[in-house]
């Protein structure tokens, strides 16, 4: 037990979907949950937020810089952030603050990518004495048809999943250097619920390919390689959670799940409110336990049925399979 395990009623929200995923979820919640960050809880730290050009990224990019973390936006290309940071420093400025950001850019599906990056911005970070003290790996794709990343992989599993992983891995000497103990924070979605982990077909090669149920099934890995990757980087001083946002009016919904937004969009929660768990993930004291998976700043089960549990065995499986596909991955 964690002392925040979410009470009877917030667990029935979640099993009505509709009540605990949406705005009225958020609403009956907000007054009953864990305190908020400190002003000022992230002064002097350094953030990486992956996907930040848009939706919960820049949410989550704008919700650290307000706390006062130095915040790189990192996007397929740094000009695709650069109008998402105009927009965090004139909001800002309004409230009275100053925001320190930095354009970043990594195809986060190209692993390839993800060894150059996170290796010179490791050492760039290391060159200045820096430390990145929260990573927040958001950056995700629907694609309608199977597409894969350049590295052959199946292009939601390359993206939530195989990046992710790698880019912790090369980042660790950066995260390890953090004076208060970093964190890593991977944003997953509710849809996983309705996936078992896909042991036999990870890359989705089997049967009629459908988008949505590509992203659950990665969101799903993403998910259960968590208490592994968390302990992974225990020794390093670094911890790590994973969470889900409810349902967000977001540009990328709007893009992938038109006709989903066209029904519930009365009832989206807001880029802000999507990215709030992020947020207080990365700034809470004391810090939040690690490997553990958040919605409203409550713990929550990996799963509600029995067709969906992942056993140890599996998510040892499962890792394997992951650490296999991103070992050796070239810087060319």
């Amino acid at each position: 037990m964690t002392g925040t395990e979410a009470p009877v009623l917030d667990r029935l929200l979640d099993r009505s979907i509709v009540g605990g995923y949406t705005n009225i979820g958020y609403a009956l919640r907000r007054g009953h949950w864990p305190a908020d960050p400190a002003e000022g809880a992230l002064a002097g730290r350094r953030a990486l937020v992956t996907g930040a050009g848009s939706g919960l990224g820049e949410a989550t990019a704008l919700g650290l810089a307000r706390l006062g973390a130095t915040v790189h936006l990192l996007g397929r290309d740094p000009d695709r952030v650069r109008p998402a940071m105009a927009r965090i420093t004139d909001r800002l400025r309004q409230e009275g603050r100053e925001a320190v950001l930095h354009a970043e850019g990594c195809d986060v599906a190209d692993l390839a990518q993800v060894h150059r990056f996170a290796t010179a911005f490791a050492a760039r970070l290391a060159e200045n004495g820096d430390a990145l003290d929260v990573v927040v790996h958001n950056a995700g794709v629907l694609p309608s048809t199977r597409t894969t990343s350049p590295d052959g992989h199946e292009l939601s599993l390359a993206t939530h999943v195989l990046g992710p992983v790698l880019m912790t891995d090369l980042l660790a000497p950066a995260l390890r250097r953090s004076a208060t103990g970093a964190r890593v924070i991977l944003v997953s979605s509710g849809g996983m619920y309705t996936q078992p982990l896909p042991l036999a077909d990870p890359e989705y090669r089997q049967g009629s390919y459908r988008g949505a149920v590509a992203y659950a099934r990665s969101k799903r890995v993403q998910v259960e390689i968590v208490p592994h990757l968390a302990h992974h980087l225990e020794a390093e001083n670094v911890s790590v959670h994973v969470m889900h946002p409810g349902w967000a009016d977001t540009p990328g919904v709007a893009a992938s799940l038109p006709a989903f937004r066209l029904l519930t969009r009365p009832f989206l929660r807001t880029s802000a409110q999507g990215a709030d768990t992020i947020v207080w993930l990365a700034a809470a004291q004391p810090p939040p336990p690690g490997g553990l998976l958040w919605h409203d700043r409550r713990p929550r089960p990996f799963s509600y049925t029995t067709a969906t549990t992942a056993t140890e065995a599996d998510r040892d499986e499962i890792w394997s399979w992951v650490r296999a596909a991103v070992a050796g991955t070239p810087a060319a």
